[in-house]
């Protein structure tokens, strides 16, 4: 099936600079390209690891996304840590890095490591205490990560489950 041509002025987005409630300055009326060299170190940070900012409401106006790189220096863990409201999908360039946290879903609290390969996604659900490894000697582990808030959350935690059980009466 073919689509019918449009008319210009109508479909997608005819009236970009006229959307109601949308302020339409020079970083939100147009593509962006962000070179790999050009990526911003400042950003939140959690120990052991180093994020880079590509996609940010500061680097390109974002308002509800955020994306950009992490490395796991060798033989290294992070801290112990959640993203808060924010949604986290990652997605494993290179090494091998393992994804740490505590599932409580059974009758004692266990920890799951999930151990990734190139091309593996991760998604972390908001809140949730965890850590990253790369327990390889001498390679670095690269990841790309999409949140869904328009700048990195990052909650550094004294441990990986933050919050403490409660005895049952």
């Amino acid at each position: 099936m073919s689509e019918p041509s449009t008319t210009p002025g109508e479909g997608f987005h005819p009236h970009l600079h006229e959307t109601p409630g949308r302020t339409a300055g020079p970083l939100r009326t147009r593509l962006h390209h962000i070179r790999a060299d050009a990526l911003d170190g400042d950003t939140a940070q959690t120990g052991g690891m180093r994020r880079f900012s590509a996609v940010s409401g500061k680097t390109v106006g974002s308002e509800k996304l955020w994306m950009g790189q992490t490395h796991v220096a060798p033989a290294t863990a992070s801290s112990d840590h959640h993203h808060g409201e924010s949604e986290t999908a990652i997605h494993v360039v290179s090494g091998h890095p393992e994804f740490v946290f505590v599932d409580d879903s059974g009758d004692e609290p266990e920890e799951v490591r999930l151990r990734t390969s190139p091309g593996d996604y991760i998604f972390v659900p908001p809140f949730v205490p965890h850590r990253e490894e790369n327990p390889d000697p001498t390679e670095e582990a690269v990841v790309v990560i999409a949140r869904s808030t328009q700048e990195a959350i990052v909650v550094n935690l004294p441990r990986l489950y933050a919050l403490d059980r409660l005895p049952e009466a």
